[in-house]
């Protein structure tokens, strides 16, 4: 189709007036822009886990001052391999409902941010680091200070003086000032150097890996986790995959789903789940790592068939990363198995990001699930599956390493409404 005219930018909603004196002049506040960034080796589900820290610090933010958060676009991640495809400057559209995150803080996407603020300019980059001393154990305390860089800054000046970098694949995108601020804390410890050290109008805060949850598990981490809704467009493909190959419905599974995050409430174990069993098995540089908390492949089918006898079901959906030549050795071990193996056009149009959203969809609403030690994958699958109303007993479980002498399971993170 012939491209579309460019859309007027939306107007920015602003809080009402502050009382005023008669006769005084009132000027609506300026908006102030956080932006952020991840270590680029992180995958997509500790991304969006780094998501929920930064909505802390914005709401934080919000308090003293209007602040937007611009959401970073995707692309180049590790585990988005797909040779056929580019995968850059990738909007969160394309993942998440944006009004539903609207309904926890104000978001934009970088593009709206470009049109917004005047130009492909970032006024201020912050780099966070660790402290160069570190910390011996016993003696933690939260504390952030600017100081100089301990690693070589991943920008470079240009002949005018602007910092150059891969800016999510924007090259036009510049930053006129940046600096390295040393931090050990939760994500709010950043605030009173946004609001008192800098009054820079756009601020980027790269590496925001380093900063920790506010309160982890805690009311304001669900709310800003529940806002993370996954785009309609990838809801519907699972739906439909899972009604076509796995007999299941929300109806007939009792996982109705309410379009507004903020009026689903639902309470622990009403849901049943369709009659399959949802598995996330994670192989790449997990067995590369060689660890003892993960199974063989042989291992993990035989814990799939006594799953499968015991809940007396007769198909297993697999979410797994797992190269070809062992897809095909599960295939001829696990005749139970079901994938969804996109065709090269449905590959180009949902991405690999929209392929783990659909696998985890369709993983979220299994009868029983389990998945991989300290996998985030596995993880944001136990909070769907939460957010659904599962029983946790269905939910929060995992394979065991052949040599593992401790099998702990997953921690159960009850929801808090």
């Amino acid at each position: 189709p012939p491209p579309s005219e460019p859309a007027t930018p939306p107007l920015r909603c602003l809080p009402p007036p502050p009382p005023r004196a008669p006769g005084e002049q009132w000027w609506p506040r300026r908006v102030r822009y956080l932006l952020y960034d991840v270590n680029p080796p992180e995958g997509f589900n500790l991304r969006r886990d780094v998501y929920v820290r930064v909505a802390s610090l914005l709401k934080t933010l919000r308090k003293s001052e209007n602040w937007v958060l611009v959401l970073p676009p995707w692309g180049r991640l590790y585990h988005w391999q797909s040779p056929d495809i580019l995968q850059v400057r990738i909007l969160w559209s394309e993942f998440f409902d944006i009004p539903s995150l609207n309904k926890n803080i104000p978001v934009i996407e970088y593009e709206e941010f470009l049109a917004e603020s005047g130009g492909p300019f970032i006024e201020q980059i912050y780099v966070l680091q660790g402290f160069a001393e570190g910390w011996k154990e016993g003696t933690w305390e939260e504390k952030i200070d600017e100081r100089p860089c301990i690693d070589q800054l991943m920008y470079s000046k240009d002949k005018h003086g602007y910092y150059r970098g891969w800016f999510w694949g924007y090259e036009e995108t510049r930053g006129l000032n940046a600096s390295c601020l040393s931090v050990q804390g939760s994500a709010s410890i950043v605030a009173p150097i946004l609001l008192k050290n800098t009054s820079a109008q756009s601020v980027m805060l790269d590496r925001a890996e380093n900063l920790l949850h506010d309160h982890y598990g805690g009311r304001d981490y669900w709310n800003t986790r529940r806002s993370m809704v996954f785009a309609k467009h990838l809801r519907v493909v699972g739906d439909k995959f899972r009604k076509k190959y796995l007999q299941s419905t929300d109806e007939a599974d009792k996982t109705q789903y309410k379009e507004d995050w903020t009026q689903m409430r639902v309470k622990t174990a009403t849901a049943l789940g369709g009659p399959y069993l949802g598995v996330h098995l994670r192989r790449r540089d997990f067995i590369w790592g060689h660890r003892e908390d993960v199974p063989s492949l042989q291992g993990a089918v035989k814990k799939i068939h006594s799953l499968l006898e015991t809940l007396k079901l007769e198909k297993v959906f697999v979410a797994t990363d797992a190269v070809e030549e062992e897809i095909e050795l599960l295939k001829k071990l696990l005749p139970e198995m079901v994938r969804f193996e996109p065709s090269l056009e449905e590959l180009e149009l949902y991405k690999d990001g929209g392929l783990a959203v659909i696998d985890q969809w369709i993983c979220a609403h299994a009868r029983y699930f389990i998945g991989t030690s300290v996998s985030t994958f596995s993880f944001r699958i136990h909070e769907e599956r939460e957010i659904l109303g599962f029983d946790p007993k269905t939910t929060y479980n995992r394979f065991c390493g052949e040599r593992e002498k401790n099998c702990e399971q997953p921690t159960h993170w009850k929801i808090v409404y």
